[in-house]
């Protein structure tokens, strides 16, 4: 009985018992919240259509179909797939700014906070025909207490200090001039400005390699969205968030608030910069347990064939292929390397 049928009628897709054998897909779906799986496993089949119905994509797996190269070419595949629909300049911005709106809103819901993320799309604000502030955050359902989150993956975008603006060359944005834009036309108590990591000037690295803080501006958050890596966006909203809150009702002296802000950021920069270097202790472990592991096989299979040669005198031509192609190491080495990622 086959596993899929199409219902004409409803134009509906029919599945029958389904079971997947794939560490990969079995690990994404083991760190979703139950109620979340159903509508992700419909998502991740949409975007898989999308991507069969590719030409280019459908050739290029039709090359790879070996056993042994498919999965690893299927993953660059998705990945480079990914990267070269990010990069294409007419979409990137709205992508940007819906994959934000959306993880900032499952957030609040994971927290079960009131805030809401809002696309304001084409919705001029308080500034004549001006748009700055692509999203509205209103914290706990209050108009009034808003931050303004304005996406710019955009490469030409640089810092901007006061100091180094020339007010008489063509107007240019900037991170400054896009913090105070969106403020004043979003009517927001905060405002914040997301970059991603693939996409962002150096002179703004230069100033925060993660999160940043210029007072009475606004905050920076710099993502990794093609590693799914928004971590800096909550640390900057939160931030934000707190300073909107108490900025309604407490006289804030802006230097001490300055200070405290910098402090905090510099100890969160601290603490990622320590999980870096953990994480990437762990991949070298990894890899020295592998070149240990394929060593201690090799050993073991040559030593297999040289008794056999020393006992018999001679290696039959079938031998002598199973010692050239050595596919008992490789699969054997398989079962160990899973082991030894699963550490």
């Amino acid at each position: 009985m086959a596993t899929l049928k199409l219902n004409q009628k409803l134009k509906r897709i029919e599945i029958q018992k389904f079971e997947l054998d794939n560490d990969i897909v079995f690990n994404y779906f083991d760190n979703l919240p139950a109620n979340e799986r159903d509508d992700k496993l419909i998502r991740a089949l949409y975007i898989g259509v999308l991507a069969l119905m590719e030409d280019r994509i459908s050739a290029f797996l039709s090359k790879t179909s070996n056993e042994l190269g498919t999965e690893l070419e299927s993953l660059k595949m998705i990945f480079e797939m990914k990267k070269e629909l990010f990069y294409k300049s007419t979409i990137k911005g709205t992508l940007a700014e819906d994959e934000i709106a959306e993880f900032l809103n499952e957030y609040f819901i994971g927290k079960k906070m009131n805030d809401r993320a809002l696309l304001t799309g084409n919705a001029a604000g308080e500034l004549p025909r001006n748009k700055t502030g692509d999203i509205i955050c209103r914290i706990n359902g209050d108009e009034g207490i808003k931050i303004a989150v304005e996406c710019k993956f955009d490469k030409s975008i640089k810092l901007g200090t006061i100091d180094s603006k020339d007010l008489f060359i063509r107007k240019t944005d900037t991170a400054w001039s896009q913090l105070i834009e969106a403020n004043a036309n979003r009517n927001s108590k905060v405002s914040l400005i997301v970059f991603d990591r693939s996409l962002v000037d150096n002179s703004i690295l230069k100033y925060c390699e993660n999160v940043g803080y210029i007072p009475e501006i606004g905050f920076i958050a710099i993502i990794d969205s093609q590693k799914g890596d928004y971590n800096n966006l909550i640390i900057a909203y939160m931030l934000a968030r707190d300073i909107a809150i108490n900025a309604r009702n407490v006289e804030l002296d802006k230097d001490i608030l300055g200070v405290l802000v910098t402090r905090i950021i510099k100890d969160i920069n601290e603490i990622r910069s320590i999980k870096a270097l953990v994480e990437r202790n762990i991949d070298t472990n990894h890899e020295i347990l592998k070149q240990i592991e394929k060593s201690m096989l090799l050993m073991e299979f040559n030593q297999k064939y040289l008794n056999q040669f020393l006992e018999t005198g001679t290696l039959t031509k079938k031998d002598l292929l199973d010692f050239y192609m050595g596919d008992d190491v490789k699969g054997q080495f398989k079962l160990i390397e899973k082991d030894i990622i699963s550490l």
